[in-house]
């Protein structure tokens, strides 16, 4: 049971991170040029930086609320090493350049890649203006630090809402989370990965993802854990044979795929899924999610090079993964949303 000092330390931790990271928002917007808006969202509203903080304010009232009742465990980014997240901060802003002059120059340069074969057309571009996009050791360390900024630090409670719908996935499946299979579709570094075996250590887990560096990252991320695999591999064609998983957990990919990628995705994902088995799917808010957001939403992929996210807004999720994957609940969680499914083939 949470105590008050539990409370006192989540807060605390919570506000330092917030005032680190949105502290960086700001600074790097300061330091950056602003990008024109287009036409079509001039005159439409945005929220404002209050109602942005107000409902990150919310975020982690909704993230004690689940720590307060057994849901998951208490966080631990408050125990990293203050050194080594200044050197990712200083990182971030070295790099900050070379991200703002990408914004406003050519954004449809197709990165160069060892085995260029290996990764689809659209995986090769630098998403966010990122250097490297998916593709280089030096972007896979960066990455997390640069999502926590985007998101003014609310980034790790967002993904920690995926955890509300695995608990219950796991209370139901017969043997616990020891016996259950879990595959993380485009697991990147890891970050959901470590969540999900700090809370269920004997749960046997799998990550897959497009980017080797990307997997590095994850698998030193998750080094100290056993039953923990990787694979390499494109998740349009998941390299696992049919009914493989009992649970899939799919964290922001969908808004990074064009159409038929998405749909491929969803393909695979049902074909992976065992009878009864269920899919946690955590991606970014749609249009009509939040009405005053819809504007912001539709200049995001505008303000940082996100080629596919214009589509996925406006993308009939339950259709893509219908009629076998049926919704059982919806999480609210900031910018994002967390989406639960339960494969019937009845």
């Amino acid at each position: 049971m949470a105590t008050a000092l539990d409370k006192l330390v989540y807060d605390t931790a919570q506000a330092a991170r917030v005032s680190w990271f949105f502290g960086q928002k700001l600074l790097a917007a300061r330091l950056t040029k602003p990008m024109k808006l287009p036409e079509r969202l001039k005159g439409r509203a945005m929220p404002d930086r209050r109602r942005i903080l107000g409902d990150l304010r919310k975020l982690l009232e909704q993230d004690w609320r689940n720590i307060a009742a057994g849901v998951y465990a208490m966080p631990e980014e408050w125990r990293g090493n203050p050194l080594a997240e200044l050197g990712r901060a200083i990182d971030f802003f070295t790099d900050l350049g070379a991200v703002d002059a990408r914004r406003h120059g050519a954004r449809r340069e197709r990165l160069a890649a060892r085995d260029a074969a290996h990764y689809p057309a659209y995986y090769r571009q630098h998403f966010h203006f990122q250097s490297d996009g998916y593709l280089s050791a030096a972007s896979a360390a960066r990455y997390d630090h640069q999502v926590e900024v985007l998101f003014g630090g609310g980034a790790a409670a967002m993904r920690r809402q995926a955890l509300v719908p695995l608990r219950e996935a796991l209370r139901e499946h017969k043997g616990g989370a020891r016996s259950a299979r879990l595959l993380d579709v485009a697991c990147g570094t890891g970050g959901f990965l470590a969540e999900a075996k700090r809370n269920y250590p004997r749960l046997a887990v799998t990550g897959v993802d497009l980017s080797a560096p990307y997997l590095a990252v994850a698998k030193r991320q998750l080094s100290a854990w056993s039953r923990v695999t990787f694979a390499e591999g494109n998740a349009e064609t998941l390299p696992f044979a049919d009914a493989s998983f009992d649970i899939v957990t799919c964290l922001y990919l969908f808004h990074e795929l064009p159409r038929r990628a998405r749909q491929a995705v969803a393909n695979e994902i049902r074909r992976v899924l065992r009878p009864d088995g269920r899919l946690i799917f955590l991606d970014s808010l749609q249009t009509g999610d939040k009405a005053d957001y819809d504007a912001m939403l539709d200049w995001f992929p505008v303000a940082f090079h996100e080629p596919y996210y214009a589509s996925y807004l406006r993308e009939d999720l339950d259709r893509l993964f219908g009629p076998e994957l049926r919704r059982t609940a919806q999480i609210p969680a900031y910018f994002s949303k967390v989406l639960s499914y339960r494969r019937s083939d009845s």
